[in-house]
């Protein structure tokens, strides 16, 4: 069957792309680079700007006995109701006011643009595809976009709230927590970012088995394995010793380890199905190929003793 104009235009498109020399490459990726960290910096700028509201509601929010999840958990009954630690955040040098509110604003610039920036890298190794392999990724950047923010969100709203209650609250001897706002502004990085990250799984888990690297069976194998290191990571992402906020992160990553596994089984099970198909067509070709030298072989014998 004929292609129709658009495969052909893609596939021409491809070539195309394929031919351009290294320099060619690097010339495209740079532009790729700079539209990136121009949008990470015109949101950064806009984010500088908004100094009191960013503080007092976004970085400092979560130390406030209204905050959203401390609300919600209440809303539930006072068995599940917590109450943050009060402790009051100082500075000891005299930039640190300055530079944290620069590195604040570059850090939620970069959170707010991911899938304008994760969109610029996909349109550099987009051309380099094959159409089947385009049409298969299709959705991605809306998919590791949705993934990330949710897991940024889930780290601010769920993490956070416990292990910053936990970690000014912990007693020793006459010790006092205040922290410094440098302090403080690492471990909120610490809970969302990686926890962004870390729901990029199923994603992760697609183009490994795509590449052949990962199989379902291997994840199934290794889901005790998996189990172990879920329930550590949490233990380390939340501080608090409490096993209601390690079960908290534990189960959405549990979730996303068998998110993971039924993706891999997807893209598994397409991929056996397209090399059955292609061992099949290899298997009428032979047989084709075989009656038509059967043939070829009668005739031949027909002829010699027509001969005769």
């Amino acid at each position: 069957m004929a292609l129709d104009q658009v495969d052909v235009d893609e596939i021409v498109e491809v070539k195309v792309e394929k031919e351009m020399s290294f320099f060619e490459h690097l010339e495209a990726l740079r532009w790729h680079i700079i539209r990136a960290l121009i949008a990470v910096a015109s949101i950064a700028t806009f984010v500088f700007f908004q100094k009191d509201f960013v503080f007092k509601t976004i970085v400092f929010g979560p130390r406030n006995p209204d905050f959203y999840t401390y609300r919600l958990f209440c809303s539930f009954g006072e068995m599940m109701c917590i109450q943050p630690t009060r402790f009051e955040v100082i500075t000891r040098d005299l930039a640190e006011k300055f530079t944290t509110h620069i590195s604040v604003s570059i850090i939620l610039g970069l959170i707010v643009a991911f899938p304008y920036v994760f969109w610029e890298f996909w349109r550099f190794i987009k051309p380099g595809l094959y159409p089947n392999e385009r049409k298969s990724a299709r959705g991605v950047v809306l998919i590791c976009s949705l993934l990330f923010i949710m897991g940024v969100l889930f780290g601010y709203y769920f993490i956070a709230p416990f292990a910053l209650s936990f970690l000014a609250g912990y007693e020793l001897a006459d010790t006092l927590a205040t922290p410094t706002l440098n302090s403080y502004i690492n471990y909120m990085v610490m809970f969302t970012l990686p926890v962004g990250l870390i729901f990029e799984m199923p994603v992760v888990s697609f183009f490994l088995t795509k590449a052949g690297v990962l199989a379902p069976q291997m994840l199934r194998s290794g889901r005790r394995y998996a189990i172990v290191i879920i329930l550590i990571v949490a233990a380390v992402l939340t501080p608090s010793p409490d096993v209601v906020s390690q079960m908290i992160l534990a189960t959405p990553l549990y979730i996303l380890f068998e998110l993971s596994i039924a993706v891999s089984a997807r893209v598994w099970n397409a991929k056996q199905k397209i090399i059955l198909a292609e061992e099949a067509e290899l298997l009428m070709r032979e047989k084709a190929l075989l009656e038509r030298n059967i043939e070829d072989i009668t005739d031949s014998t027909q002829t010699v003793e027509y001969v005769k």
